[in-house]
C-alpha cells in the first residue's frame, strides 16, 4: 500500500513539475513580410541556442517553449537582407512580432570572409569580394560548380580536353592553376583536384560562393596568384530539414541532389548531402567518331557536423567522399579496350576523400584552429598511355584575432604537407614537401571614412627557400553608398605540370621541360569602385567596377607553337602581363524584375625577346547577364541567362593546319521557367544553349586526325616532324587540344525541388 502511495505521489509531483516548467516557457509568433506581401519559408532562430523554426507559405511562424531570458532573434530568407533584433522573454510570456524584410540584390550586404579571413559585411571589407547565393545558382541549374560559374563575370570554366572534358577555372584571363578553390576556407581543391575535384559538391548545401579577383597569397599561400573561389557550406541552423533537387536533360543527363539536417541530442547536429550524376548516352553530332560529351558516373557524399559549445565557440567537422568514372573517345570504345592501342579512349577513375574542421580554443582570446586533409587517387589511361597518381594534402592553421583600439589584428601560422607520386618520367621519386608559414595582417581605422590593411606572409619551401608575399588594401568610404578600394599585393606559385596541365597527358604531343622551373612571382594592383543607389520607388541599382594590372616574372606557360608535336615548358625570359577592366551592374525593381549584367575587357600577353604575343586560350572580352521576372499571381518566375566571349588564340598544329587560329565570338544562352504553386515544391524546366552553338562551326574538324588517334598512318621525318602525304596532306598528328567551349548543343531540361523546413 505504501509503495503504491509513493508511486502515486511521484506521478502527481511529476505532472506538477512539468506543468510548472511549461508554464515558465514563452513563445513568439507573427508574420514575415516585405513591401509587397508575405515572405514564405524564411528561417528564424535564437542565436546561440537550438531554438528555431521556419515560416510557412503565408509567412506565418510560431516559436514555442522558449525559456525566459534575453536572446538575439535572427531571420534569413533567400533574396532578402538578413534581419536580427534583441528580444526578451519574461516567464510565460507570449509575444507577437511582425517582421518586414528588405529585398536584397544578388551582391548587396552579405557577410564575407574570404578577403581578410574575418566575417565582415561586404561593404566594410577592404578587399573587394563578389558574392553569389543559391538563388544565383538556381537561375541556371547545373550538375557541378564548374559549370555554374559560366555566368559569373570575369570567370570562365575552361574545358582543356575535347575527349575527357576536364577543365579548370580562369579568372580575368589567367590559367586555371592560378585560381585557388576553397571549401569553407580550406584549400581542398588543388593539384590533381584542380582538374578533377570541382564536381560533386552538393548545391543544396551551399550557402554562398565568394570570389576574390587578384592575388591572395599573403593569406592563402601558393596557388592564390590570380584569385580565389571560396565555396561556403550552410550553417546547420540555416539549412532545411530536408531538401531534394533532381533534373534530367534532353541529352540523357541525370542529376540528383539531396540534403538533410539531422539532430543528435540538444548540442549536436549534422548536415548530410548526396549528389549523384549520370550521363551514359554517347552522342557524336559533329561526326568525328568521338564522343561530344564525356560519359560520367559520379557520386559525392558530404557531411558537416556542428557542435554547440559554451559561449558560442566554434567547433565543426566536415567530410566528403567522391568517386567518378568518366570516359570519352571513339564511339566504339568499351572498357575492354582500356589502355590498349586498338580503339582510342580516355578513361579516368577518381577516388577522393576530404576532411576539414574548425575549432575555437576554450580561452579568452579568439584563437581558431582550422585543418583539412584530402587523399586523391587517380587511375587513368589516355589511349595507351597510363597515368596513375596519388596525392595527399594536409593543412593546419592557427589564427589569433585581436582588436586593439583602431587596430584589427590577425596573426596566423600554417603548416602544409603535400605528397605526390605518379608513374610519369617527370616523377622519379615521390614528391613530399612540408611548407611552414607565418602571416600577420593589421586593418587600421584611420578615420570614420578611411581604413588601411597591411599584411605580410612568410613561407619556407625547401625547394625554393624563403618566400615573402606582402599586401596592402585601402578603403575610402566616400558615403554609405560610395566605396573606393585600392589593393596591391604579390603572389607566388610552384608549378606541377602533370597535376595542373591536362594537355600534357592527352593526345600525341610530347612534353618537353627545358630547364628546372623556378616559382612564378606576380605583382598586382586593383582599383575597385562600388556604388549603390536606392530610388524612392523602391528600386535598387548597384555598380561594381574594377581596373586591374598583374605583372608576372618567371611565368611558366605552355608553348604550343614552336613545335606542333610538342608542348614546351620553361620560365618565360621576359614578362607576362594581365590588364583590363570589369564591371557588374545589378538592377532590382519592386515589380519583381531583376537584371544583372557584367562585362570584362582584358589584354593578357607575354613578351619574350622583344616579341609580344597574346596568351593562348584567353578571350579579349567577356560579358554575362541574367534577367529574372516573377509573376506572383501565378507563382511563376522566368530566368534568362547567358554569356558571350570574344575571340581567343587557339593551339593549332602549324601553318598547314586548316583550322582557324582564332575562335569566333561565341555565346551560350539559357532560359528557365519555375513554378512554385504547390506547397514545398518547385517545378522548373527550360532550354540550355538556345542558339545551338558548338565550336565546330566554321571549322573542318575540331580533333586533328580523329580517324588515326594512334598516328599509325603518319609519316615522320628525321626530326620527328609530320610529313605531308596523300592521306595526310596537312601534315597533322592526332591532337584533341583544340578546344575552347562545350560541344553540347541545344537541349531541354526539366527538374523538381522539394523542401521541408
Amino acid at each position: 500500500m505504501k509503495t503504491n502511495l509513493h508511486h502515486t505521489l511521484y506521478f502527481l509531483f511529476s505532472i506538477l513539475f512539468v506543468g510548472i516548467a511549461n508554464a515558465q516557457t514563452s513563445s513568439v509568433s507573427g508574420k514575415i513580410t516585405d513591401n509587397e506581401g508575405p515572405v514564405p519559408f524564411a528561417n528564424l532562430y535564437l542565436k546561440g541556442t537550438k531554438y528555431g523554426t521556419s515560416a510557412n507559405e503565408n509567412g506565418l511562424f510560431t516559436l514555442e517553449k522558449i525559456p525566459s531570458g534575453t536572446y538575439v532573434l535572427k531571420v534569413s530568407a533567400i533574396g532578402y537582407q538578413n534581419f536580427s533584433t534583441k528580444i526578451t522573454f519574461e516567464r510565460n510570456e507570449n509575444k507577437t512580432f511582425n517582421i518586414e524584410l528588405i529585398q536584397a540584390s544578388e551582391q548587396l550586404e552579405e557577410m564575407v570572409v574570404s578577403g581578410t579571413l574575418k566575417a565582415v559585411s561586404r561593404s566594410e571589407s577592404p578587399v573587394p569580394v563578389e558574392v553569389y547565393s543559391p538563388t544565383f545558382l538556381k537561375k541556371n541549374p547545373t550538375a557541378s560548380i564548374f559549370e555554374a560559374l559560366q555566368n559569373v563575370n570575369g570567370v570562365r570554366p575552361q574545358i582543356n580536353c575535347n575527349v575527357c572534358n576536364t577543365g579548370d577555372i580562369h579568372i580575368n584571363g589567367l590559367e586555371g592553376p592560378y585560381t585557388l578553390v576553397l571549401i569553407d576556407g580550406m584549400p581542398i581543391v588543388s593539384g590533381l583536384g584542380t582538374v578533377y575535384g570541382l564536381s560533386g559538391i552538393p548545391n543544396s548545401l551551399i550557402e554562398q560562393i565568394e570570389i576574390v579577383k587578384g592575388p591572395a597569397s599573403s593569406l592563402y599561400g601558393s596557388e592564390a596568384v590570380g584569385g580565389l573561389i571560396n565555396i561556403i557550406t550552410k550553417n546547420t541552423l540555416d539549412a532545411p530539414d530536408f531538401f531534394a533537387d533532381a533534373f534530367v536533360t534532353g541529352w540523357g543527363e541525370v542529376n540528383v541532389d539531396v540534403g538533410a539536417k539531422i539532430n543528435f541530442g540538444g548540442k549536436t547536429d549534422m548536415l548530410l548531402g548526396v549528389n549523384y550524376f549520370n550521363y551514359d548516352n554517347p552522342i557524336d553530332n559533329n561526326g568525328d567518331n568521338f564522343t561530344d560529351l564525356t560519359l560520367q558516373d559520379r557520386i559525392s557524399v558530404f557531411q558537416k557536423w556542428n557542435f554547440q559549445r559554451n559561449e558560442n565557440r566554434i567547433f565543426s567537422l566536415a567530410g566528403r567522399f567522391f568517386y567518378e568514372d568518366r570516359w570519352g573517345g571513339e564511339m566504339q570504345w568499351t572498357p575492354e579496350f582500356r589502355g590498349g592501342d586498338e580503339i582510342y579512349g580516355e578513361s579516368i577513375y577518381t577516388r577522393r576523400w576530404e576532411v576539414l574542421g574548425k575549432y575555437q580554443l576554450p580561452i579568452e582570446e579568439k584563437v581558431l584552429f582550422s585543418f583539412s586533409y584530402n587523399d586523391h587517387n587517380q587511375n587513368s589511361v589516355y589511349g595507351d598511355v597510363p597515368y596513375l597518381a596519388d596525392q595527399r594534402i594536409g593543412f593546419g592553421q592557427f589564427t589569433w584575432d585581436k582588436k586593439l583600439e583602431n587596430h584589427d589584428i590577425l596573426v596566423g601560422t600554417a603548416l602544409r604537407y603535400n605528397y605526390y607520386d605518379d608513374n610519369t618520367t617527370a616523377t622519379v621519386t615521390a614528391d613530399e614537401v612540408v611548407i611552414p608559414s607565418i602571416f600577420v595582417q593589421d586593418e587600421i581605422s584611420l578615420a570614420t571614412q578611411h581604413s588601411l590593411l597591411l599584411g605580410m606572409r612568410y613561407d619556407y619551401d625547401e625547394r625554393h627557400g624563403n618566400i615573402y608575399t606582402p599586401r596592402m588594401a585601402y578603403r575610402y568610404k566616400i558615403t554609405d553608398n560610395d566605396i573606393l578600394r585600392l589593393n596591391a599585393g604579390t603572389g607566388f606559385r610552384v608549378v606541377n605540370l602533370f597535376t595542373e596541365e591536362h594537355a600534357a597527358l592527352t593526345g600525341a604531343r610530347d612534353v618537353i621541360v627545358t630547364e628546372e622551373l623556378d616559382p612564378e612571382r606576380s605583382v598586382n594592383v586593383n582599383l575597385n569602385y562600388l556604388k549603390k543607389i536606392y530610388a524612392d520607388s523602391g528600386a535598387f541599382i548597384s555598380l561594381d567596377a574594377s581596373v586591374f594590372y598583374t605583372h608576372f616574372s618567371n611565368a611558366i606557360l605552355p608553348d604550343y607553337d614552336t613545335n606542333p608535336n610538342q608542348i614546351i615548358y620553361d620560365n618565360l625570359n621576359g614578362k607576362s602581363i594581365s590588364k583590363g577592366a570589369s564591371a557588374n551592374i545589378d538592377f532590382s525593381f519592386p515589380s519583381g524584375f531583376k537584371f544583372l549584367i557584367g562585362a570584362t575587357v582584358q589584354d593578357v600577353s607575354q613578351t619574350e625577346d622583344g616579341v609580344t604575343e597574346r596568351q593562348i586560350l584567353t578571350e579579349s572580352y567577356t560579358g554575362t547577364w541574367n534577367a529574372s521576372y516573377e509573376f506572383k499571381k501565378i507563382n511563376l518566375s522566368v530566368d534568362y541567362s547567358g554569356n558571350i566571349y570574344g575571340p581567343m588564340r587557339l593551339p593549332t598544329l602549324g601553318e598547314t593546319d586548316p583550322r582557324s587560329d582564332y575562335s569566333p565570338a561565341w555565346s551560350i544562352q539559357n532560359i528557365q521557367f519555375t513554378w512554385k504553386g504547390l506547397e514545398n515544391f518547385e517545378f522548373y524546366g527550360g532550354v540550355k544553349n538556345l542558339l545551338d552553338w558548338t565550336p565546330n562551326r566554321g571549322n573542318p574538324f575540331i580533333i586533328a586526325r580523329a580517324n588515326d588517334p594512334f598516328d599509325r598512318n603518319v609519316t615522320f621525318d628525321a626530326n620527328g616532324d609530320a610529313v605531308a602525304t596523300p592521306n595526310n596532306p596537312n601534315a597533322l598528328t592526332f591532337d584533341p587540344s583544340y578546344v575552347y567551349g562545350p560541344n553540347q548543343g541545344i537541349r531541354g531540361f526539366f527538374g523538381l525541388r522539394y523542401r521541408i523546413n
